[in-house]
C-alpha cells in the first residue's frame, strides 16, 4: 500500500488546533512535559539560529559574486522601506479608528500576563554567535570569497551549508509540529491565549485585519513586477505563516520560508541570501503591531503624542528592529528603550506594552516571515538572469 504522507501544512494546523483543545482539558503534568520539550527544542533553536544565518547567507553571496554588495544594499533598502510603510499605515489607520474603539483611562492593574507552567529542566545550549554578529560575519565572510581567486574557503562554506540544510531537513522541521502544539498548549492551559486576547480584542482585530491588507498589498507590489497572481505567490508562502504563528520566530521558520519562497519561482541562491537576512531586518508586521499597540496605549492612558513624534519613533524603530533577535518576544524587547525614550514610556507602560505584543506575536512575526517572501520575489526580479517559471 502506498504510504500516506501529510504535508507541512497540515500538521501545523493540527497541532495548533490540538494544542488550544488539549489546554482546555488537560491537568498540569502534561503539559509540564511539552514545556521542558519545548525549553530544550528552544536552547537547540537559538544555538542554530546564527549558524543558518552563517551556513545560508555566507554561500549565498560568495556564489551570487561580486554583485553581492549591491544586492546587500538593495535588500536593505527594500526592507527598511517595506517597515517605515508598515509603521506610518498602522498610525493611519490606528490615529482614525481607535479613538472610537477605546474607552478611556482603564487602570493598569485591571491587566496581568498569566504565567506558564516551568518546565521539569532546561540544559542550556549557549549560541555560538548572536545574531547581528552571525549576520556580520556572513557578509564579510561572503563578500571576502567573492572577490578570492581560490575556492578553497568557497568549498568549505558551501560543505557547511549541506550541514546545515541536512539539520533542518532531518531535525528541525520533523520536530516543528511537536514544539507548535507544545506552544498552544501551554498557552491555552495558563489562560494566555483567552485572557489576555480578550481584553484587546478591539485592537488585536483592527491589528490583524491591517496585517491582512498589508501582505496583500505586499504580494500586489511583487506580482506587478514578476507578473503573477499575487493571491497564488501568497498562497504558496502559507505554510511559512502558520509555522510562524507556532514559532514566533521569524529566525526559527527560516528553513519553511525559504522552501516556498523558492517554490514561487525565486532562484536557489538569492532566495538563500535574501530569506535569512529578511527574518532579521525585515520586520513589517512586528513594526506595524508594536506603532499600533503603543498607539492604542498611548490613548488609553492619555499620554500626549503628535505626528512629529510618531514619525520619529517608526524611523528609529525601523533601525531598532534590525537589532531584533530571531526568538519570540525579540521585537518588543528590542524597542523598550525608543519606547522609553521617544513616548516616555514608564515602566508600567511598559509592562503592559510587553503583555498586549506577546499576545499577537505569532501574528506579526507570520507577517514578518511572509512578507519576506515578496522583498524576495522584487529582488529575484532584479538580479536573476533566469526568468521566474510559470506554475
Amino acid at each position: 500500500m502506498k504510504k500516506i504522507r501529510i504535508g507541512l501544512l497540515p500538521r501545523i494546523i493540527i497541532a495548533i488546533i490540538l494544542g488550544i483543545a488539549a489546554g482546555m482539558i488537560s491537568p498540569d503534568l502534561p503539559v509540564r512535559v511539552f514545556v521542558t520539550f519545548n525549553e530544550i527544542f528552544s536552547q537547540f533553536l537559538g544555538f542554530i539560529i546564527p549558524l543558518i544565518i552563517v551556513g545560508l547567507v555566507t554561500p549565498a553571496i560568495a556564489n551570487i559574486g561580486k554583485g553581492a554588495g549591491k544586492m546587500l544594499v538593495v535588500t536593505v533598502l527594500l526592507a527598511y522601506g517595506a517597515t517605515l510603510i508598515s509603521g506610518f499605515l498602522s498610525y493611519g489607520v490606528g490615529e482614525s479608528i481607535f479613538p472610537r474603539l477605546i474607552d478611556n483611562n482603564i487602570p493598569l492593574s485591571e491587566i496581568s500576563e498569566a504565567q506558564g507552567i516551568k518546565p521539569f529542566f532546561s540544559i542550556p545550549i549557549p549560541e555560538p554567535l548572536n545574531i547581528m554578529t552571525a549576520l556580520v560575519l556572513a557578509f564579510t565572510v561572503g563578500l571576502g570569497i567573492a572577490h578570492l581567486e581560490t575556492d578553497y574557503l568557497k568549498n568549505v562554506c558551501n560543505d557547511f551549508q549541506l550541514i546545515i540544510v541536512k539539520t533542518i531537513q532531518e531535525v528541525i522541521l520533523p520536530l516543528l509540529p511537536v514544539y507548535i502544539f507544545g506552544i498552544f498548549f501551554n498557552m491555552t492551559h495558563s489562560g494566555q491565549v483567552f485572557h489576555i486576547l480578550l481584553i484587546f480584542i478591539k485592537i488585536i482585530g483592527v491589528i490583524f485585519l491591517l496585517h491582512i491588507f498589508l501582505l496583500v498589498f505586499q504580494y500586489s507590489i511583487a506580482a506587478l513586477f514578476v507578473h503573477k497572481n499575487p493571491f497564488r505567490l501568497l498562497g504558496r508562502m502559507m505554510p511559512a505563516y502558520f509555522t510562524a504563528l507556532g514559532t514566533q520566530s521569524s529566525a526559527a521558520t527560516i528553513p519553511v520560508t525559504l522552501k516556498q519562497t523558492i517554490k514561487n519561482g525565486v532562484d536557489e541562491g538569492i532566495a538563500g541570501f535574501v530569506i535569512p537576512l529578511c527574518a532579521t531586518i525585515h520586520l513589517s508586521g512586528s513594526t506595524m503591531k508594536i506603532v499600533a499597540c503603543a498607539l492604542a496605549l498611548m490613548m488609553i492612558q492619555g499620554i500626549p503624542y503628535n505626528f512629529q513624534m510618531m514619525a520619529g519613533f517608526i524611523f528609529m524603530l525601523g533601525i531598532t528592529m534590525v537589532a531584533a533577535p530571531g526568538v519570540p518576544g525579540g521585537a518588543i524587547m528590542a524597542a523598550l528603550g525608543i519606547l522609553s525614550s521617544i513616548l516616555g514610556f514608564d515602566d508600567n507602560a511598559q509592562a503592559l506594552m510587553i503583555a498586549l505584543y506577546i499576545a499577537m506575536d505569532s501574528f506579526g512575526t507570520a507577517c514578518n516571515v511572509t512578507g519576506d517572501g515578496a522583498l524576495a520575489l522584487m529582488i529575484n526580479k532584479w538580479f536573476s538572469k533566469a526568468p521566474i517559471p510559470k506554475k
